[in-house]
């Protein structure tokens, strides 16, 4: 890896080196590893995540090196610089027509793709749901057992690199239309409520107890949150702007694979 990284950052900061056979090859070799998901663009380092800055480096030099070709699937045809991913029963995979995951995306097994999208450099672990017109965007880091609702909009984020991608831990339920975004980051087992909008910057606020507590961007694993607004003051007077609630913690008697539904009924809210 140590070499791989040399590569990549040599090519980084001169990008003459794109003309060379070994620099291109280094750089297929890389996507290859995150199609594979033997390479991630983060991942989790005890209770935090370690992001790989030379690794969504690759993602972005892999776009210059790549010719627009014409792709015929059925009576649909695309033009575009990247490939489709192939040999899903390989890989134990389920896709619905038409989802559409991009070559250099890792799905593992049991990953079923209702109509929706995948992109480069994102990882999606063993047995998630992306159901029916749901993104999932470049880099985004989706763990096992997630179900991501009808709609649902994972942003990507390559640039900057420094930036840390969307994460969505393991367990995690995303309710219909929810959009998560700017490497924002939702906890194991969380359950966001439908229509609920984070960003890195949203505040995300704990009302359960008797004093309000603060998140920004970052959702604790087991809780339930839903839409929320806070009153904010302008020079043209006070208006409310979005804000997420977190209203209770999922129960260890709910089975992880509750609806959402089920979820937030347990707190009196109705979806």
């Amino acid at each position: 890896m140590t070499d791989l990284q040399a590569t990549i950052e040599a090519a980084w900061n001169d990008r003459s080196l794109l003309q060379q056979a070994a620099t291109t090859e280094t750089i297929n070799h890389v996507i290859e590893e995150l199609d594979k998901g033997r390479l991630r663009v983060a991942q989790p380092l005890g209770d935090d995540w370690q992001v790989n800055d030379w690794v969504k480096k690759a993602v972005i030099l892999y776009f210059p090196i790549r010719q627009m070709e014409t792709i015929e699937v059925g009576p649909f045809e695309f033009r575009d610089k990247m490939r489709l991913k192939t040999n899903y029963e390989q890989q134990g995979v389920r896709v619905v027509p038409p989802a559409v995951a991009r070559y250099g995306a890792y799905l593992a097994p049991g990953v079923i793709l209702m109509p929706s999208y995948v992109n480069i450099g994102a990882w999606v672990g063993e047995g998630t749901m992306v159901d029916t017109w749901a993104t999932v965007g470049s880099c985004a880091q989706i763990g096992a057992g997630v179900h991501l609702s009808g709609g649902v909009g994972i942003g990507g984020v390559l640039e900057p690199v420094q930036a840390a991608p969307v994460i969505i831990e393991d367990g995690a339920f995303i309710g219909s239309r929810s959009i998560l975004v700017e490497g924002c980051r939702v906890g194991k087992e969380a359950v966001i409520g439908a229509g609920v909008t984070i960003t890195g910057s949203t505040r995300i606020i704990d009302v359960t107890g008797s004093e309000p507590k603060q998140y920004r961007g970052y959702v604790p694993a087991r809780s339930v949150v839903i839409p929320g607004t806070l009153p904010k003051q302008f020079a043209a007077g006070e208006y409310h702007v979005p804000c997420a609630l977190i209203i209770g913690q999922r129960k260890p008697s709910t089975d992880l694979k509750t609806s959402l539904n089920d979820a937030l009924r347990e707190h009196g809210v109705a979806v």
